[in-house]
């Protein structure tokens, strides 16, 4: 399980919602197109992330949607999810890597053109780079230049997915980068309309693209 198409990279965030609620919302962006998915928490207990990935995984391979998830690759094991995301601050590339196999996704953040190329060096078969905008989503964000995007994507061979604060109404700074798609976390998760949004967001990135 290796080819994956992270045009529509769509990261969850459960803050504030029932389970089902969560859930719903999961399936109506898939259902919208959402082509890539990461099951990101950050303040669950182990069993309770695993609880929840097996809800979620479950619903992705309805949509054949492969299921990333971030931070913990105990979790992503637990559940033989599709991949897992190292952070900065978060395992090893490497050893995610060699935990995980290599017939699973594993992606990574880069911020600079030499960490990107440490990233892909280390294994890593995606980068996600950003962030483009300011975000609600982390305390700590660092802006990334769209220039620095650039050099990114032309320095590795691995797609790179722009992330950050990214909706259907300020994509445009991206046009002519060579990104392998987008990340989205709010536009998705807090619209009325997540199936909706998720169609438009799609649209828009295949114009890009």
């Amino acid at each position: 399980m290796k080819k994956f198409d992270s045009s529509l990279y769509f990261i969850t965030d459960s803050t504030g919602y029932t389970e089902e609620e969560f859930l719903y919302r999961v399936e109506q962006a898939l259902k919208g197109g959402a082509t890539l998915l990461q099951l990101r928490e950050k303040n669950k207990s182990t069993r309770e992330y695993i609880q929840l990935a097996e809800k979620v995984h479950a619903i992705a391979k309805r949509y054949n949607v492969p299921l990333i998830i971030d931070d913990r690759v105990d979790v992503a094991l637990a559940v033989d999810a599709e991949g897992v995301h190292v952070g900065a601050e978060d395992m090893p590339i490497a050893t995610a890597r060699r935990l995980m196999g290599d017939n699973k996704i594993v992606g990574a953040t880069a911020k600079t053109v030499p960490w990107a190329k440490d990233a892909y060096e280390q294994g890593a078969d995606y980068l996600g780079v950003g962030a483009i905008y300011p975000t609600t989503t982390k305390v700590k964000t660092v802006l990334t230049s769209t220039d620095t995007l650039r050099d990114i994507c032309n320095a590795v061979p691995i797609p790179v997915n722009a992330i950050g604060g990214l909706n259907k109404d300020n994509m445009d700074v991206l046009s002519g980068i060579p990104i392998a798609g987008i990340c989205v976390v709010s536009a998705i998760m807090k619209a009325e309309n997540p199936k909706k949004v998720a169609e438009t967001l799609k649209t828009r990135v295949k114009e890009l693209l």
